[in-house]
């Protein structure tokens, strides 16, 4: 007998529409194969502190900064919650610290997750230095994860999880 290639996904969102592109694939994954989700939000302090010591932030000016992001963070992963909720699908939410790609890694190995989902977007030159941001972690989460990493690119995902 074949063993189940998802178990345990995790799925990484920072409150982008291609996050939540993921957090609806993952659900309809969840409700379809009856795997277990772990949704993480990671708060940037890596970028933060970089810039603190560039003297682009004064520490004031940090310190402010992290913390409206990690207030955001709670009340995304508490909207995630309120939806899983609707969608009768059971989430663990968790809100991290550090550098997006590490903590993401970290996360899925601690989850023991065979999967780590994550939101993609096409490449449009308009948009070309957020897409090198965007490349630079998403390409750090696949080469150092240890599981597979699903990129979701799908933009009709929101009218197949209306029916969820």
């Amino acid at each position: 007998m074949i063993k189940s290639l998802f178990k345990k996904a995790l799925v990484a969102v920072n409150g982008s529409k291609y996050s939540e592109h993921a957090l609806m694939y993952s659900f309809i994954l969840a409700k379809q194969m009856h795997i277990s989700l772990k949704v993480v939000f990671v708060v940037d302090t890596a970028t933060i502190n970089h810039l603190a010591l560039s003297k682009l932030f004064i520490a004031d000016e940090k310190e402010y900064y992290k913390n409206n992001l990690v207030s955001d963070g709670e009340k995304y992963l508490k909207y995630v919650e309120e939806l899983a909720k609707a969608k009768g699908v059971l989430v663990e939410t968790e809100l991290r610290k550090g550098s997006v790609w590490s903590e993401v890694v970290k996360a899925a190995k601690e989850y023991e997750a065979d999967h780590i989902i994550i939101g993609g977007q096409e490449y449009k030159p308009a948009e070309s230095i957020q897409r090198n941001v965007v490349s630079s972690t998403l390409s750090e989460i696949i080469a150092s994860s240890h599981c597979s990493v699903l990129v979701v690119k799908q933009p009709e995902i929101e009218a197949l999880f209306n029916y969820l």
